[in-house]
């Protein structure tokens, strides 16, 4: 890979983080906002940040299509990025009618699946990856069958472990960029470029959305990077070691499940802004690192960005187990 191919990561990161504010001055003026329910004052932050962060990731990866197609003159791969650049806007359709109706008015659950199953044909019709596995050739139950199970399970459940100052961002810049690490190692570099391109963009988002946010990522952009991280294990072939990064949001999900997925993630904020479980019972990590936390400090006072760094913690080491497990 020639080291003029990372101008297309610059790019995702200055297009990112140069819009953001633009982004941000806008949404106040025309009232885009959502209350910060982590904070006492419930004060009001711009939502909707996440579409910011797919245009910043589209012209990386395109940038990245246009030097390999004129200065390389190398057209490999071309209908693979095309297919994952599909997705991706196909996926954030989802993201971008909840973001602008709510989630709780926007689309059905019904409708949600049918249309991030739909964002799974691009890799359908490309007959993406390889159709054997564990030494069984599965033939058309991978593509018609897996694919779009794989598609829709990451970009739904990447949805779930949400709601805190970072946590989407910061989630997605670890996993992705962990899979960046597995196709270079595996002799996917382009695949790396790709994954590195959102890598880019969230990390120019985390500027703004770490604590305490000034804007919020919105369902556009969790979608996009459940649908990224499903296309990067899909087309590299690198499907077990990219399920075990994902067990933190496997747990998340068998914890919601335990509520009828009606439980919110959110926590109870008390006058010093520490927080406190919302409910007698876990329904997500969020509430279970609130739980850790009561016990392991002193003061018994839990706070929003330590809630954070706690599932990052576990996020990092699941991710360094699953490299000395699977490489």
């Amino acid at each position: 890979m020639n080291p003029l191919l990372l101008i297309a990561i610059s790019v995702s990161f200055f297009c990112t983080f140069l819009v953001l504010p633009f982004w941000i001055k806008k949404s106040k003026e025309n009232r885009l906002v959502g209350k910060d329910m982590h904070k006492q004052d419930k004060r009001e932050v711009v939502e909707g940040g996440g579409i910011v962060v797919l245009f910043g990731v589209s012209l990386g990866i395109l940038l990245y299509i246009a030097i390999n197609t004129f200065v390389f003159k190398n057209t490999d791969n071309l209908i693979y990025m095309f297919a994952i650049l599909s997705v991706l806007f196909l996926s954030s359709i989802v993201g971008i009618i909840d973001d602008l109706l709510g989630w709780k008015k926007g689309l059905s659950k019904k409708i949600r699946i049918l249309i991030i199953l739909f964002a799974a044909v691009p890799l359908m019709v490309i007959n993406a990856g390889e159709s054997t596995m564990i030494g069984i050739n599965l033939g058309l139950i991978y593509p018609l069958i897996l694919i779009p199970l794989g598609v829709l399970g990451a970009t739904t459940t990447f949805n779930f472990l949400a709601g805190y100052n970072g946590l989407e961002s910061g989630q997605g810049i670890l996993i992705l960029s962990a899979l960046a690490l597995v196709t270079w190692i595996t002799g996917n570099a382009w695949l790396s470029v790709v994954a590195l391109c959102m890598v880019a963009s969230l990390m120019a988002f985390y500027i703004f959305n770490k604590y305490p946010a000034k804007i919020f990522p919105g369902d556009i952009m969790t979608y996009s990077i459940g649908a990224l991280i499903a296309s990067i294990a899909i087309l590299g072939n690198i499907e077990k070691i990219s399920i075990f990064f994902f067990i933190p949001y496997i747990l998340e999900t068998i914890l919601k499940s335990r509520g009828g997925l009606k439980k919110e993630s959110f926590a109870k904020v008390n006058d010093d802004g520490s927080l406190e479980m919302p409910y007698n019972k876990i329904y997500g990590l969020e509430h279970l690192a609130i739980k850790i936390l009561k016990k392991i400090k002193p003061s018994k006072k839990v706070y929003e960005k330590e809630v954070v760094y706690l599932i990052h913690g576990f996020q990092i080491f699941i991710i360094v187990l699953g490299f000395l497990i699977f490489l």
